[in-house]
């Protein structure tokens, strides 16, 4: 029947009347002192602060009522102790069992999880040594000191952020670069800036056979030889994080440099893995591990704090309440942090790729809304854009501000202001501006009566909306650990409660299909197509 007709979505959806009213919000703080402490929480260096949100004892109550009833609790220990949650693909996702500081008693086809892990993270380790110290050197003899990271969606999205993110602390001399689109524009823009005697490319792709990442490779193999490389000096400037050694070692990549992927780790889910090396030799290994540590904290936070005081959720809760009930189909996340710049766009793919589903979990059509449109950007960029809409457009979107107390650059007080423009966002978001604030400003400023009721409409401000502030005292490796891992688990929880599978993704395949089809196609074969594309596919061969 689907969980918007239980008994418990009726109680939660009694409540809705009372937030939509003008200043609802606004009010609760004044009913509540104590309010901010109540709905703040600390996990991992990270403080979330959600009493900016449509939710008073009441609606906790019912949020985590609606949980239980869809058995959260148990859903949870499933997923972190690896049964089968995946079942269309009849796999565990055990994500979290990459960063566990835990020896798990789980076994899947045959190998024992925390066993491998263990020694890929060992692989790992040796390997990056090998490199900082000047073993594992190109076919010249000169250190590698580019790190070029080939691979697409979750090789690629997650990655960057945390090579982003931690470039403070990355190792002196050594830089990263990626190539994912492929737009040849993406790899040629890249090549021109390589040293070929001083560049490692890695290959992230499971099956080595992932179109784009595929291509960029073979275009940066063409690459490498025509600027003085050879067929045996590609074993000493490409490695490759694959499952397909055959390929692989055909491609020119030495055995002992392939390093694993398993089918128990979505990729989306998959910088945590061996898909971080790039990261790590651009990082070092003790901040690749830091990262680890700071989400496991956040895991053992997920798997043992009670409901009702379980940050991600209560998160994924409050977006069910404002999507199930008040009808938003959107979620911003607004990252006052330069170095945060895309994280908007990795959790795009973590969350609309796993819940952008419309059938639940015994293949039922689904009669609510799934997922949510995640967009978002950097403060205060998004402020002369589209900050506009969150203050008075007409939708409703509930948004996380994301900010550090410390910065690792100080520029005399510019810090400070970017600090002061996020608190003042969401406080903007919060009170708004009423009529009578602005007919009092205007008339302050001297306009006439008449002049002061014409603008009064337009300068209005409802206020009213909800946000989280997302708070720590420095970005961290740490703290950027437990951050991911948190948006991971709020969204499992969603899938949870919508009764969905949050790790297959076939609507992404059924176009990887089409594509080969229409690649034939476009070199002149004869192929099935829709009159719009077929028309499309004669436009393209006419230019060539």
């Amino acid at each position: 029947m689907g969980f918007t007709r239980s008994a418990a979505f009726a109680r939660l959806s009694s409540h809705k009347d009372r937030y939509t009213k003008p200043g609802a919000l606004k009010s609760l703080f004044s009913q509540d002192p104590n309010r901010v402490e109540r709905y703040s929480f600390q996990v991992a260096d990270i403080n979330f602060d959600f009493s900016k949100h449509w939710i008073d004892a009441d609606v906790h109550t019912e949020l985590v009522a609606l949980a239980e009833s869809q058995g959260v609790t148990s859903k949870i220990k499933a997923l972190l102790s690896g049964e089968q949650v995946n079942p269309t693909e009849k796999r565990p996702a055990l994500h979290t069992a990459l960063r566990s500081k835990e020896k798990l008693d789980i076994t899947v086809n045959g190998e024992q999880v925390s066993e491998v892990i263990a020694d890929t993270l060992a692989q790992m380790r040796s390997f990056v040594k090998s490199v900082h110290e000047n073993v594992f050197v190109g076919h010249t003899g000169k250190p590698l000191r580019t790190i070029v990271n080939i691979g697409i969606g979750g090789s690629y999205l997650g990655p960057k952020v945390v090579s982003d993110a931690l470039a403070p602390y990355a190792k002196d001399g050594f830089e990263i670069r990626y190539i994912a689109n492929i737009d040849p524009s993406d790899a040629t823009d890249v090549l021109k800036t390589l040293d070929p005697e001083t560049t490692l490319f890695v290959i992230c792709s499971k099956s080595f056979s992932t179109l784009e990442t595929l291509e960029n490779a073979k275009a940066c193999r063409r690459w490498f030889i025509d600027n003085g490389g050879n067929d045996e000096a590609v074993a000493k400037h490409f490695i490759a994080v694959t499952t397909a050694i055959e390929k692989a070692t055909a491609f020119g990549i030495a055995k002992e440099n392939l390093f694993p992927m398993w089918d128990w780790v979505g990729g989306r889910y998959s910088l945590w893995s061996a898909i971080g090396l790039p990261q790590a030799l651009y990082l070092g290994m003790d901040v690749f591990e830091q990262l680890l540590a700071g989400a496991y904290e956040m895991d053992d936070h997920f798997a043992s704090a009670p409901l009702a005081e379980n940050v991600p959720v209560l998160s994924a809760l409050l977006g069910v309440w404002y999507q199930n009930v008040h009808g938003a189909g959107a979620h911003a996340v607004l990252t006052y942090d330069e170095r945060l710049k895309d994280l908007p766009n990795h959790l795009q793919q973590v969350d609309m790729e796993s819940n952008g589903k419309s059938s639940t979990l015994s293949g039922h059509p689904v009669t609510f809304d799934t997922g949510s449109v995640i967009w978002g950007g950097v403060g205060t960029n998004g402020q002369h854009a589209y900050h506009q809409l969150l203050h008075q457009g007409t939708r409703l979107i509930p948004t996380d501000f994301i900010v550090a107390w410390k910065s690792h650059n100080d520029i005399d007080k510019q810090h400070q202001w970017l600090v002061a423009n996020c608190l003042a966002q969401a406080q903007a978001m919060l009170l708004g501006r009423d009529e009578e604030q602005v007919r009092q400003e205007l008339t302050a400023k001297g306009l006439a009566a008449e002049e002061v009721e014409a603008l009064v409409p337009h300068k209005v401000i409802p206020g009213n909306r909800p946000s989280s502030l997302i708070s720590f005292e420095r970005l961290t490796p740490k703290v950027l650990g437990a951050l991911v891992a948190y948006y991971e688990h709020r969204i499992f929880v969603q899938s949870a409660i919508w009764d969905i599978n949050a790790f297959d993704q076939w609507g992404v395949e059924l176009g990887k299909v089409m594509g080969d089809e229409i690649f034939k196609a476009l070199e002149g074969n004869e192929a099935e197509l829709d009159p719009s594309t077929k028309a499309a596919v004669a436009a393209f061969r006419q230019v060539q």
